[in-house]
C-alpha cells in the first residue's frame, strides 16, 4: 500500500501526452464479448480498471492480451458464468456486462457493481431498458440475474439521461430481433466511441450523440480493429492543472471540442487558451477571477472535473459557488481540502469557495477517483509537502501520473506506506 507525497510550490511546464479514454475503455472491453471473432482495441489506458476487465473477461473463458496499451480480446470459447462478486465489486462500469452477456447469451449473473463512492448511482434505467427488450430481471442475494428467451426491439424513454442505461442498452439491443429506439439518450463522447467499435463489428447503429439512437439488430457480429478516443477528463484535469500552477503547458493527444465547456470557464477566469486539432496549449494568467460552475449532462460542465476544478478555484479571487446536479455527494474532497487551508463550506448540493487563500501541505485521503485528482491539484500548489492516501483510487482512473507530473517539472513521488500507517487508515 503506497502513499503520495508532493512537494508543492513549483511551476509546472512542458508537453504531457493524454491516454485512451477511461470512460470508454471500461465500455469497449466488455462490448469485445459481442463478437464471434478476436477484436483489437489500439491505445487503451494502462489502469487498473483495464486490468480488472481483463480479468473478468478470462473468468468467462475469453483470451485477452495486453501489449504496449493494445488489448485484443478473443471471445469465441467465451461462457455466460455468473459473476457474482470479486473482481465486479472493484469498478462501478462492470454493470456494462450485463448488456454484453444478455446480448450474447440471453442470460447473466452479475454482482451489484462496486466502484467510487458518490451516493445513490442507480441501474433502474438500465434494468427498465433490459425488460422492454424482453429480459426477465430479479435480485437474487446480492447478484442481478438476467434472462430471455429472445431479445426484440423496444422503443425505450430514459426517464434521466444516464451515460451508463444509454450503453449498456446499446449493447444489448445490437443483437436483438427488429429495431430499438432509445429516446432521451445520452450525448457524450463516450457514447459514440462504443458506437464506432459495435458499427466496425457489423452493428447497425443511428444517431449515436444524438438524444435519439436507432438500433437494427444483427444476427451476429464479428471482430475488428478499433482506436479508443483520448480521455477528455484526464485532459481535463491537466489543462486545470496548467491553470493552477503552470508556466506553459501543453496537453498533447485531446479532442478540444470535448472539452469546450471547461474551455470557457478557464478563459472567464482569465486563463490563456490555444487550440489545434490535437493539442490545447494552457497559458499562466497572472490573476485568477472565481466564477460559477454547474455540472451537467454533456456537452454541460462534467460532474467529473468539479473536484479537479474546485482546487483551483481555491486560488481565484472572489467567492465561487460549484453545485453538482448529477452527484450530489461528489463533496468528500472538501474536508480534505479544508485541512490544507482552503475556505469552503458545503450546501446541500452546492460548496461555496472563498479565495484566494495560500494552500498548506497536509496528509489527506482521497475518497474517489477525482477526489484524489483535486488532491493532487492542491498538492502541487500548496506550500510544503502534501501526503496522499487512497492511491489505488487515482490508480483506476490516471494513467502513470506520477510519470507524466515528473516529466512536467513536478518533485512528486510514491512512498511505501509504514504498518502503524495503514492500521490508522483502515481507522478512517
Amino acid at each position: 500500500m503506497e502513499k503520495l507525497k508532493i512537494a508543492g510550490g513549483y511551476p509546472l511546464k512542458g508537453t504531457v501526452r493524454i491516454s485512451g479514454a477511461k470512460n470508454s475503455a471500461v465500455a469497449l472491453i466488455p462490448a469485445t464479448i459481442l463478437a464471434e471473432s478476436p477484436v483489437t482495441i489500439e491505445g487503451l489506458p494502462d489502469i487498473s480498471d483495464v486490468q480488472i476487465l481483463k480479468g473478468l473477461l478470462e473468468e468467462i473463458g475469453g483470451t485477452v492480451d495486453i501489449s504496449n496499451n493494445e488489448m485484443t480480446v478473443d471471445p469465441t470459447s467465451m461462457i455466460s458464468m455468473p459473476l457474482p462478486n470479486g473482481k465486479v465489486k472493484k469498478l462501478r462500469a462492470s454493470y456494462y456486462l450485463m448488456g454484453a452477456l444478455l446480448g450474447r447469451f440471453k442470460k447473466a449473473v452479475i454482482g451489484l457493481p462496486g466502484g467510487c463512492h458518490l451516493g445513490p448511482r442507480p441501474i433502474d434505467q438500465h434494468i427498465k431498458g433490459f425488460e422492454a427488450l424482453g429480459a426477465k430481471i430479479t435480485n437474487e442475494q446480492g447478484a442481478i440475474y438476467l434472462r430471455a428467451d429472445e431479445l426484440r426491439g423496444a422503443r425505450i424513454y430514459l426517464d434521466v439521461v444516464s451515460v451508463g442505461a444509454t450503453i449498456n442498452i446499446m449493447l444489448a439491443a445490437v443483437r436483438a430481433k427488429g429495431r430499438t429506439i432509445i429516446e432521451n439518450a445520452a450525448k457524450e463522447p463516450e457514447i459514440i466511441d462504443v458506437a464506432t467499435l459495435l458499427t466496425s463489428m457489423g452493428a447497425n447503429i443511428k444517431g449515436a450523440g444524438t438524444d435519439v439512437i436507432r438500433i437494427d439488430g444483427v444476427d451476429h457480429l464479428h471482430g475488428c480493429r478499433h482506436t479508443i478516443i483520448p480521455d477528455r477528463i484526464e485532459a481535463g484535469t491537466y489543462m486545470i492543472l496548467g491553470a493552477a500552477v503552470g508556466q506553459g503547458l501543453l496537453i498533447d493527444n485531446v479532442i478540444p471540442e470535448h472539452l469546450e465547456s471547461l474551455i470557457a470557464k478557464l478563459r472567464e477566469m482569465g486563463v490563456k487558451i490555444e487550440e489545434s486539432d490535437e493539442q490545447v496549449f494552457i497559458n499562466p494568467a497572472e490573476k485568477l477571477k472565481a466564477v460559477d460552475i454547474k455540472t451537467l449532462v454533456y456537452p454541460g460542465f462534467p460532474t467529473d472535473l468539479q473536484q479537479p476544478f474546485t482546487s483551483l478555484l481555491t486560488r481565484a479571487e472572489g467567492s465561487a459557488v460549484v453545485t453538482d446536479t448529477i452527484y450530489g455527494a461528489r463533496f468528500k474532497h472538501i474536508d480534505e481540502l479544508r485541512r490544507m487551508n482552503a475556505n469552503i463550506k458545503v450546501e446541500g448540493r452546492s460548496a461555496i469557495i472563498n479565495g484566494a487563500v495560500q494552500l498548506n501541505g497536509a496528509k489527506v485521503k482521497a475518497s474517489d477517483l477525482r477526489a484524489g485528482a483535486a488532491l493532487v491539484i492542491a498538492g502541487l500548489m500548496a506550500e510544503g509537502i502534501t501526503e496522499v492516501t487512497g492511491l489505488e483510487h487515482i490508480d483506476r482512473g490516471y494513467s502513470h501520473i506520477v510519470e507524466k507530473l515528473q516529466g512536467l517539472g513536478a518533485t512528486v513521488w510514491r512512498e511505501e506506506m509504514t504498518k502503524e500507517e495503514k492500521e490508522q487508515l483502515k481507522n478512517t
